[in-house]
């Protein structure tokens, strides 16, 4: 049988005293403990909003260089190295929005499995309110914010601009490679190009369709071999054809195979020019209100102000600087989202009580939906700027924040 020893009282006063003060007070052990919730709150919280912005900004990723890059990179005229590097340039752009969804995500995630887990129940049955426990994921939002007001206004631009800059200057390098032998090519507005085989500009078995608007073949050629040049000054490029066949059909009946072609054969045809601006355009890319930082934003705004306009065109002009004012608010509201998603998403994570992850994800995907399609609601109010929709921006975000408030209270109460 095992006896615990007495501990021996101390009636040494100033044995006592040393032994009171090397004991912290509880208040002192309550802080600690607290400060220790914190961090693991924080650090649980923060992992899956990690892992919820890794997945979704890997799917923007994905569906942005299947629309942008993959028909550059089958033709060839995009090298590996340059394509790693465009995709490193998407990596702003796609975080800017995959923050939002990514911080609601891994706050439902999170407190969605503390709460199944009754840990919740814990805190709140040790003195701790929800309120004190939402403190970590505030300052998650607070921090989200900070950095959604810096990509939308700084590394997103910036990045994005870059990003246009070297994929044009990528394929206007080497423009030809964008005919690629054996393949209908529809790039081009109005026609459609086929080439049997190609060496260097040279072309072997050409076939050109001009088409017009209702896509019916106007004229066909047909040519034993052609050339190209690029027009680096008009973005263009120069066709000149040997030996070949043009069948032109009537440009009102196009379809009306009862009258003849006309038919006309050449030696050698003067050059025709087929521009690309449609294929890779050359442009400003600082004139793209998205692209804009925040100084260039504020400058633009502020040179419109100072324009004098005639009368007749200050309706047009009062809905341009509405554009500007618009844009510089959605990039705000964006990133004010990251606070309201993390103050909506901690009473739904606490109140749900669900581990299962595709659930959260739906919710959060739901919400963001939402959101969003409340700011495409503003947007179209952008011609109309005697209702302020630069104002009625704040509107998605109060809506969520006095939801969340709604929330809280209910969760309060119970």
């Amino acid at each position: 049988m095992h006896i615990e020893p007495v501990r021996r009282l101390s009636t040494n006063p100033n044995e006592a005293g040393q032994s009171a003060l090397c004991a912290p007070p509880p208040s002192a052990r309550n802080r600690a403990a607290l400060n220790l919730l914190d961090r693991y709150i924080f650090k649980s919280v923060l992992g899956a909003c990690l892992a919820a912005v890794g997945l979704f900004a890997f799917v923007l990723i994905l569906g942005n260089a299947i629309r942008d890059l993959l028909n550059y990179v089958l033709a060839g005229q995009i090298p590996p190295g340059v394509f790693a590097e465009l995709l490193l340039l998407l990596v702003p752009y796609v975080v800017s929005y995959a923050l939002p969804m990514g911080l609601l995500t891994g706050v439902l995630l999170t407190l969605g499995r503390l709460s199944a887990d009754n840990e919740i129940t814990a805190m709140r049955a040790a003195g701790v309110s929800v309120w004190r426990i939402a403190r970590p994921v505030v300052l998650l939002g607070v921090l989200g914010t900070a950095l959604g007001l810096y990509l939308n206004f700084e590394a997103m631009p910036r990045a994005r601009t870059q990003y246009q800059r070297e994929l044009a200057e990528t394929v206007r390098a080497n423009p030809l490679r964008f005919i690629v032998p054996r393949t209908f090519i529809r790039d081009f507005p109005g026609f459609v190009v086929y080439v049997g085989d190609k060496q260097g500009p040279v072309l072997r078995d050409f076939w050109l369709w001009e088409l017009d608007a209702q896509q019916r073949v106007l004229r066909v050629v047909r040519a034993e071999s052609g050339r190209f040049d690029y027009d680096a000054e008009g973005n263009a490029l120069l066709l000149t054809l040997i030996r070949a066949q043009v069948e032109s059909r009537d440009n009102a009946h196009p379809e009306d195979y009862s009258k003849p072609p006309l038919v006309g054969t050449f030696d050698k045809t003067d050059q025709v020019r087929l521009p690309l601006d449609a294929i890779f355009a050359r442009r400003d890319f600082r004139q793209k209100l998205k692209w804009m930082t925040f100084a260039q934003l504020r400058a633009e705004e502020s040179r419109l102000t100072a324009l004098d306009v005639p009368p007749e065109q200050q309706l047009e002009h009062d809905r341009t600087i509405m554009k500007v004012r618009l844009t510089v608010q959605e990039k705000l509201q964006n990133a004010l989202a990251m606070l309201s998603f993390a103050l909506i998403g901690i009473p739904l994570g606490i109140r749900v009580s669900r581990r299962e992850t595709s659930a959260n994800l739906g919710v959060a995907v739901a919400l963001s939906l939402g959101y969003y399609f409340l700011t495409v609601m503003v947007n179209w109010l952008d011609r109309q700027p005697a209702y302020r929709p630069d104002l009625l921006f704040w509107l998605p975000n109060l809506l969520f924040l006095a939801l969340a408030w709604h929330l809280f209270r209910r969760i309060g109460r119970h």
